[in-house]
């Protein structure tokens, strides 16, 4: 089991850039393939990148492509997720999520953070 808190949500207009932190505890960060979700209001929650163990392998939702980056740096036990050109669609509470295998179902993952807010205004 992984703790994880996340870091680094805010109010942010339309076009501009956020970086994303979560910290996790425990000398196993590095086995676990790390993800970030994200749940807008009245919506269910949906993955956004995920990155293997190594940092080699990363997936994202189409939507987030070319805008977004997921790294990790397992000596800081810290995963990222870099947002660009943000959008009031990307508006959600982001999650970062911990689970055994580079996967974009949220019911493959057991451990989560307490969630971040993200806001972007038009």
């Amino acid at each position: 089991q992984v703790q994880l808190v996340e870091s680094g949500g805010g109010l942010v207009q339309a076009g501009g850039s956020l970086r994303l932190s979560c910290a996790a505890s425990g000398r196993t960060f590095s086995m676990y393939a790390m993800a970030w979700f994200r749940q807008a209001p009245g919506k269910e929650r949906e993955f956004v990148a995920v990155v293997n163990w190594s940092g080699g392998v990363k997936l994202y939702t189409d939507s987030v492509k070319g805008r977004f980056t997921i790294s990790r740096d397992n000596a800081k036990n810290t995963a990222y997720l870099q947002m660009y050109s943000l959008k009031p669609e990307d508006t959600a509470v982001y999650y970062c999520a911990a689970g055994p295998t580079l996967s974009d179902n949220v019911h493959r993952y057991g451990d989560w953070g307490q969630g971040t807010q993200v806001t972007v205004s038009s």
